[in-house]
């Protein structure tokens, strides 16, 4: 949390630096970085799903119009399978790993029932980027659909 200069300046003057300070600016710090890079803890279910189910429905709209279900999926002259991956790459996966931190940070606020949606959810996310990222051709676990209802009340 500091440079070697201000580690040592507060180790030689532990009375001018308390724990409870040194403590206080850790905890700044943290919020801090989650602030910067958008993930919160949330005061209530409400707060937190009112966050995920924007990012929840943009995944399922480009899936709905571009995904493999798609009646352009095995027309040769479409474009829509590039386009599918496109969206796959710079929304979906950064989507999904948004998801999985907003939903870990605020972990305390989902019931057991939902921890295993959680789980099943973040091993959908690692099979589906070693398909599309890591060249696997395997296609793993499905999105679970229970995921739409995560921390709904």
């Amino acid at each position: 949390m500091l440079c070697p200069n201000c580690h040592t300046q507060i180790d030689k003057a532990e009375n001018d630096y308390p724990d409870t300070l040194i403590k206080t600016w850790k905890a700044n710090h943290k919020k801090q970085m989650a602030n910067a890079f958008g993930v919160i803890k949330y005061a209530s279910r409400g707060d937190a799903r009112s966050i995920i189910v924007p990012i929840l429905d943009q995944n399922k709209e480009i899936f709905r119009s571009y995904g493999p279900e798609t009646s352009e999926q095995f027309n040769p002259e479409s474009d829509r399978p590039k386009v599918w991956l496109r969206k796959i790459r710079e929304h979906i996966l950064p989507n999904n790993r948004k998801l999985l931190a907003i939903l870990d940070t605020n972990i305390s606020l989902l019931n057991s029932t939902e921890l295993t949606v959680l789980e099943q959810f973040r091993q959908h996310v690692d099979d589906f980027e070693a398909k599309h990222i890591g060249g696997s051709d395997v296609s793993g676990r499905q999105f679970p659909v229970e995921m739409n209802e995560i921390l709904g009340i």
